[in-house]
C-alpha cells in the first residue's frame, strides 16, 4: 500500500472520483512508478521501481489501462482545472496547439502512419517516419518559481492517418478539424474565461477560423502565408442597388508586396521574452481585411506584418480573430508557442515519451496522454512543494543556476516520493545493509536526476 506525502496527495486525490476504488488504487501505483521509474515507462519498469515485480497479479496493472473504464476526457477536464486554478487564476488563458509524431513500428498498432518527422527533417531536407500521430492541447501558463512560460499538456488526442480511416470506411478528419474539436471543448470547459488559442501555419485555414470566430470569448493566432489573398471590406450598399451582396470588396495588395513598398509606414515595437530570450526591437505593420474562399463565409481578421530592423530573422505575418487584441498583445502570445516545442523535447528526455510497448487500441489512446499529462502533474506537485519549503536547485561551484527548470521539478518530486513513500517490497528476506551517509545521498541525488 503506497503512503504518499501530503504536499504531492492533495494533487493526485483530485483524479480519485474518475475511477473506481479498485482501479484507482492500482492507477496511483502506475502514476508514483511512472514519476520514480528512470529511463522506459513500461508498466513492467514501473512495477520494479516500486518492488513488485514478484507480484502474482502484475496483469492487473496492465488492465488499467487497456481494459478498466474510465475517461480520458475526464481526467482532462480535471487537470486542465487544477492547472487554471494554480497558475492562470485571471485573466486570459493562452492555449497552445501543436502536433507531434511518436515514432511507433509493429503490426498490431492499427492508427499508425508514415508522416514527416519534425525533429528529424529540415527546410531543405525532409525526413519520413513511421508512427502515431498526437495534437496536443497546452496551456501557456507564467510559472512564478521559474521565471517563464510552461506548456503545460491536459489534453492529448490521437489523430490516425487518413489510410486508418478509409480501411474502416470513415471519414478522415484532418488536423484543424481536430483543432476544431478541441478549441470546442476549452469553451465548454472553460465558461465565461477568455480563451487565446495560438498554432502554427497549418491551422491557419479559413474553416477553422470561421468556427472560432462564431465562439464568443474565443480567438484564434496563427501565422500567414505572404502571398495570401486578403481583401477590403464590402462597401455600403447604394440605394436601389439590386443584385445579391457582395461578400468581399476589392484585394488588397498580398502581405509580401506591403513589405517590399517603400512608402509602408511601420511601428516599432518592443517584445519581452522573444522566443525564451529577451528583449527584442520589430517593426510591424498592421490592418484588418476580409479574408474569403468561394464557397465559405468571409471571416474579418487583423493581420501583423513584422520584420526585424537588423535582419537577423525573415519577416513573417500572424493572423488574429479577435479584432481588438494589439500588434504587442499578439506578438507576445504567439512567441510562447516556442514552449511547444520545449515540452516535446522534455518529455521525450525525462518522461519516456516513444519508450512505452503498448499494442492495444485503448491502452495506446491512454498511456501517451498520461505521459504527457505527467509533464504537468509534475509542474503543480513541484509548486506545492517549493511554497511550503522554498527553491531547491541543483548547483556546482562551477554553475550557479538561478532558476529551476523541469528537470529541477521531476528532482524534487522524486525526492519527496522517496523520503515518504513506503512501498510494498516483494524481498525475500529482510536483511538490512548499513551504508555511510555520504553515499547515500549521492546514489538518491543520481536517482531523481536520472531520466
Amino acid at each position: 500500500m503506497l503512503t504518499l506525502p501530503v504536499t504531492l496527495t492533495r494533487w493526485i486525490v483530485r483524479f480519485a472520483p474518475l475511477m473506481s476504488k479498485r482501479v484507482w488504487e492500482h492507477a496511483q501505483v502506475l502514476i508514483v512508478g511512472a514519476l520514480l521509474a528512470p529511463g522506459k515507462r513500461t508498466v513492467t519498469a514501473v512495477l520494479r521501481v516500486l518492488g513488485l515485480e514478484h507480484a502474482p497479479y502484475f496483469q492487473t496493472y496492465h488492465r488499467v489501462l487497456n481494459r478498466a473504464r474510465w475517461s480520458s476526457l475526464a481526467v482532462a477536464r480535471v487537470l486542465l482545472s487544477l492547472v487554471i486554478e494554480t497558475f492562470v487564476a485571471t485573466g486570459p488563458v493562452g492555449i497552445g496547439i501543436d502536433e507531434t509524431l511518436e515514432r511507433r513500428r509493429g503490426a498490431k498498432i492499427k492508427a499508425k502512419g508514415i508522416y514527416r518527422d519534425p525533429v528529424r527533417s529540415s527546410r531543405s531536407h525532409m525526413v519520413k517516419a513511421s508512427g502515431l500521430r498526437w495534437l496536443c492541447a497546452r496551456v501557456l501558463a507564467e510559472i512564478p518559481w521559474a521565471g517563464r512560460v510552461w506548456a503545460l499538456p491536459f489534453l492529448t488526442v490521437l489523430c490516425p492517418s487518413e489510410r486508418y480511416h478509409q480501411q474502416r470506411r470513415q471519414r478522415h478528419k484532418t488536423l484543424p478539424e481536430w483543432a476544431g474539436q478541441l478549441i470546442g471543448l476549452m469553451r465548454r470547459w472553460l465558461p465565461g474565461r477568455e480563451v487565446v488559442v495560438v498554432a502554427d501555419s497549418s491551422y491557419a485555414v479559413i474553416e477553422l477560423r470561421h468556427h472560432v470566430h462564431a465562439w464568443a470569448g474565443v480567438s484564434l493566432i496563427t501565422r500567414l502565408r505572404l502571398d495570401a489573398a486578403l481583401y477590403a471590406p464590402v462597401a455600403p450598399r447604394k440605394p436601389g442597388q439590386t443584385g445579391r451582396p457582395r461578400k468581399k470588396g476589392v484585394r488588397r495588395p498580398t502581405l509580401q508586396q506591403v513589405l517590399a513598398d517603400p512608402h509602408t509606414q511601420w511601428t516599432p515595437l518592443t517584445v519581452n521574452n522573444w522566443y525564451g530570450g529577451g528583449r527584442r526591437e520589430v517593426e510591424v505593420c498592421t490592418d484588418t481585411a476580409v479574408w474569403y474562399h468561394s464557397g465559405l463565409p468571409p471571416v474579418t481578421v487583423r493581420g501583423v506584418l513584422i520584420r526585424d530592423p537588423q535582419d537577423r530573422f525573415e519577416p513573417q505575418a500572424l493572423v488574429t480573430t479577435a479584432l481588438t487584441h494589439m500588434p504587442k498583445q499578439i506578438l507576445e502570445w504567439f512567441v510562447r508557442r516556442w514552449r511547444l516545442e520545449v515540452t516535446f523535447e522534455e518529455a521525450r528526455a525525462h518522461l519516456g515519451i516513444e519508450t512505452q510497448r503498448q499494442w492495444n487500441d485503448w491502452a495506446i489512446a491512454r498511456t501517451t496522454p498520461a505521459l504527457f499529462g505527467l509533464y504537468s502533474l509534475v509542474a503543480l506537485m513541484a509548486h506545492g512543494v517549493f511554497q511550503a519549503d522554498g527553491q531547491r536547485l541543483r548547483t556546482a561551484a562551477w554553475y550557479v543556476k538561478e532558476r529551476p527548470t523541469f528537470s529541477d521539478a521531476l528532482a524534487v518530486v522524486r525526492s519527496e516520493l522517496w523520503g515518504a513513500c513506503h512501498f510494498s517490497m516483494s524481498a525475500f528476506t529482510g536483511e538490512m545493509v548499513k551504508i555511510p551517509r555520504s553515499l547515500f545521498e549521492r546514489l538518491t541525488d543520481t536517482v531523481c536526476y536520472a531520466a
